[in-house]
């Protein structure tokens, strides 16, 4: 099974869409196992992640580990972990924060790895653009709303906002996430882990 795991990740690095970053030597940042029973599905790596060759290498990480319940080292090292960002590449800055993941690389690769993935038990869906692709029409007329009625996805999917620092005001504004989701989710990451 890990040779069809190397055949996708030599898939991507060759593919056109990906020249540019093949080219500066830039592999795809992502971790699948067959092992795997959580799936996390971000946005795409940040500008360190893509740096360091290591995913939510940032603050966002460091608080993401935190709602997850878990350490670094497990968070990291763990087979039953597999990371699939909405795309495998830093896709550059924007006006606020990172740009967007590139339409279509989800589609083209994340059903090829997770039908390679037959112990998934539950896929965290990292903001909009994670919860567009995997809940489209099933989710709610907001973020806020698709987070907070996240009991509705369960147990396949489990939707969160994004832990990044530009989010500190929402999570504010919104303290039920802390006290409602944040238990709910440690709880799941234990009993998959």
């Amino acid at each position: 099974m890990a040779s069809l795991f190397e055949k996708i990740k030599k898939e991507i690095i060759e593919d056109p869409l990906n020249r540019t970053y093949t080219q500066k030597g830039i592999p795809p940042l992502f971790k699948a196992s067959i092992d795997a029973r959580i799936v996390i599905v971000g946005q795409a790596p940040g500008r360190k992640a893509e740096e360091t060759r290591l995913f939510w290498n940032d603050l966002s990480g460091d608080r993401l580990r935190e709602w997850l319940g878990i350490s670094s080292e497990i968070f990291y090292s763990t087979s039953r972990i597999s990371h699939l960002p909405m795309d495998f590449y830093y896709p550059g800055k924007a006006k606020n924060g990172d740009a967007p993941p590139r339409k279509g690389f989800a589609e083209k690769w994340h059903p090829r790895l997770l039908d390679i993935m037959p112990n998934v038990e539950v896929i965290i869906l990292i903001g909009s653009y994670a919860q567009e692709y995997y809940l489209n029409k099933r989710r709610e007329r907001t973020l806020t709303e698709t987070v907070r009625n996240f009991e509705e996805y369960l147990p396949e999917y489990f939707p969160l906002v994004h832990p990044s620092p530009l989010n500190l005001g929402w999570l504010k504004r919104n303290p039920w996430f802390e006290s409602n989701v944040l238990p709910v989710l440690k709880d799941t990451v234990d009993r998959y882990l």
